[in-house]
């Protein structure tokens, strides 16, 4: 295949990456436990963690998981939110030589039961918080040890003592629990894990660039969720692509151990998770934010210190921009503000350049890609529209139905192939025989264009897409459009059944102004799209309904009363 898109790379990036340097993640992660031992690798609540700690922390965790018996590759079930034992435990599973399987810390216990067999997890590091959902569902999984880690763990004594305090007994976030210890079942408060684990030796782990390092299940938006088999090789790749994309943008920090990155997205997903191992990788540091819906108390974390790197799905951006503290943070460091997770539209980058002077970068990717697939240019100046370039070693294709690759400027399906790509699903033949065309891309169910420079512009989803009297309409272009209406805060666009014209266009929109109406916003399509694209139903809403990560749930308001 011509790569077209490479003439478009900024100066510097290597065309393609060589995962083999190194025999597996965990050879990747203990050189640079090592190399950096003395540097901090992340704060939390002003607490800091250095890279030694995380190794002695890991090993020790690592060593204990292994005195359980557990065998080589087993699933180890990690529910944590962003809070210093997720890495720790992370870098543990990794070290003894068996898989993360991460969850979402706020799953109802249907979800939680379901990836636990999917996943065959036989162990599990869950938040206290959370254990009233696992004790649901535990007897009718295969978990036989639990270990109980609880907010102020790794905060130090006394201060880690009052924050548990405060969360068990003051905010009431802990609600009462009782897991059954039959069948031999075991329940160890993580400290207590850790230093039982400090007296044994960490056995090195036999493992390959093709054993596999994570099960990251898919956001399940569409039914059940799958997991997507990421191999050591697929990890490995991401963060050495990500490592070659970004590193221009920071150039004038002198070294990219310095760089501050902002820890706001769930590192159970996969966009902050490959971002937590490119800071592993460098050597920087992460500012971990356990809870960013607390924007006030977010905001203040901003102004602690310089920072960098700020990723963020564009609810977050949004969230940060109409809090009143948002114009007292110093935005003079940030070098880049990467957008990914979902579509960012054209209004809310265009305010945030405006009031932080960062533009924003949108980027592409799944969590079968190990996140990152497209990008566009960290050192870009404006926000484009569109997803980017391929990062080194991808290889993009629009194809059509049939597999064929089509001309630029012809929409079809994004089609991905990299070392950064999943070989396929968890246990899910079916799904891996559809997931993949004959020469081996993975269909991604994204329609997109490219031009002749390599730039792709998303179109939609195929399942998103609206059919108006047999024209096409995509979501993410009404989306992008009706975002840039003075008051509109955000905007979601489905189609609901018509019997003229099969489907019409309803739109949900939250607002700012409260005068907004809905013949405003009628006026502004009239304008600004053409005729069978205006919605013929306005709804505005408090809130849109989304994903802990940010997405907007347009199946949840097409089956909405």
């Amino acid at each position: 295949m011509d790569r077209v898109w490479l003439k478009s790379y900024p100066q510097g990036v290597a065309h393609d990456v060589a995962p083999d340097r190194y025999r597996s993640l965990t050879h990747l992660l203990e050189e640079s436990l090592r190399e950096n031992a003395a540097r901090p690798f992340s704060v939390c609540m002003e607490r800091w963690m250095t890279y030694r700690r995380l190794d002695e922390l890991s090993g020790a965790l690592g060593a204990w998981l292994q005195a359980r018996g557990l065998e080589p590759g087993a699933r180890v079930a990690i529910m944590l939110p962003n809070i210093p034992q997720f890495a720790v435990t992370m870098a543990a599973v990794l070290r003894a030589g068996y898989t993360c399987v991460n969850v979402n810390p706020l799953y109802t216990a249907r979800e939680l039961e379901h990836q636990l067999n999917d996943s065959g997890a036989t162990a599990i590091v869950i938040l206290e918080n959370f254990a009233g959902t696992l004790e649901e569902v535990i007897e009718r999984t295969q978990v036989k040890h639990v270990v109980m880690a609880s907010m102020g763990d790794l905060l130090g004594f006394w201060f880690g003592r009052w924050i548990t305090f405060a969360v068990r007994h003051l905010a009431k976030l802990v609600p009462a629990y009782k897991l059954p210890l039959s069948n031999g079942r075991t329940v160890t408060p993580f400290n207590r894990a850790v230093a039982q684990g400090s007296a044994l030796p960490l056995r090195p782990a036999a493992q390959s660039l093709d054993s596999i390092a994570f099960l990251q299940y898919t956001g399940g938006t569409t039914g059940l969720s799958k997991g997507a088999v990421l191999t050591h090789r697929n990890i490995v790749a991401a963060i050495l692509q990500a490592e070659q994309w970004f590193t221009p943008a920071l150039g004038r920090l002198g070294n990219v151990n310095r760089v501050n990155s902002i820890a706001a997205l769930p590192l159970y997903h996969i966009f902050a998770l490959t971002l937590c191992l490119l800071a592993i990788r460098w050597g920087s540091h992460l500012t971990l934010i356990p809870n960013p819906r607390d924007i006030g108390k977010f905001i203040e974390v901003l102004k602690k210190r310089p920072f960098h790197l700020l990723p963020a799905v564009n609810t977050l951006f949004n969230g940060l921009m109409l809090h009143p503290q948002f114009r007292t943070v110093d935005f003079s460091q940030l070098c880049v503000s990467q957008a990914g997770g979902m579509a960012a539209s054209a209004g809310t980058a265009r305010q945030w350049q405006e009031l932080t002077g960062c533009a924003m970068v949108e980027g592409w990717g799944m969590s079968e890609t190990c996140a990152i697939g497209t990008n566009n240019p960290v050192t870009a100046r404006t926000f484009s529209g569109n997803i980017g370039l391929p990062l080194p070693g991808i290889d993009i294709a629009i194809k059509d139905e049939a597999g064929q690759s089509l001309a630029f400027g012809q929409p079809g399906e994004i089609c991905i192939k990299g070392p950064n790509v999943m070989p396929g699903y968890y246990q899910q033949p079916a799904e891996n025989a559809a997931a993949f065309t004959a020469d081996g891309f993975l269909r991604t169910g994204d329609i997109g264009i490219m031009d002749s420079a390599g730039y792709t512009t998303i179109v939609d989803r195929k399942k998103d897409m609206i059919l108006v009297s047999g024209f096409n309409v995509f979501p993410n272009e009404l989306e992008n459009v009706i975002s840039l209406c003075p008051g509109v805060v955000e905007c979601a666009a489905i189609g609901v059944p018509d019997d003229k014209q099969g489907e019409a266009i309803k739109v949900f929109i939250v607002r700012s102004d409260p005068t907004l109406t809905e013949e405003d916003i009628a006026r502004y399509c009239r304008e600004n799209l053409t005729g069978y694209k205006h919605p013929r139903y306005i709804e505005f809403r408090d809130e849109l309904p989304k994903t802990n990560v940010g997405k907007i749930l347009r199946r949840e308001l097409r089956t909405a009363k």
